[in-house]
């Protein structure tokens, strides 16, 4: 199996979203309609443009530094790529800061361990 000289461009792209953690469920179920067959789902800590906030407990106020999100990663084929992408933006959209950012990478070469399937017959 030889990957590292193949001279196409790639058609596989992996796509990371970050999101609100409350939105998951929904996204998830969207993507499942588009046809999205797998994704990866971490949970993780994060700041953009808000910088985080201050939360009040116990009446004491403290900074809350990093807010909690989700990040989806995702892999599927170029071809199916803008759809995706549209999907979770529509999907996760609240309007509200913090909805999220969603980026789109070239994947060199997808292999399923199992069968020894390559790119697009890997996912």
């Amino acid at each position: 199996m030889r990957l590292s000289n193949r001279q196409e461009g790639p058609n596989v792209k992996l796509i990371i979203a970050i999101i609100k953690p409350f939105k998951l469920e929904e996204v998830r179920e969207a993507l499942i309609t588009v046809g999205v067959r797998g994704m990866m789902v971490t949970e993780i800590k994060g700041f953009g443009s808000q910088s985080g906030h201050t939360e009040i407990y116990r009446g004491a106020e403290y900074a809350v530094n990093f807010v909690p999100k989700v990040k989806i990663e995702i892999v599927v084929s170029a071809d199916m790529a803008d759809e995706v992408i549209e999907t979770i933006t529509k999907t996760a959209h609240t309007g509200k800061i913090g909805d999220g950012k969603i980026f789109c990478l070239d994947v060199q070469s997808a292999v399923r361990v199992r069968t020894g399937e390559t790119d697009n017959d890997a996912l």
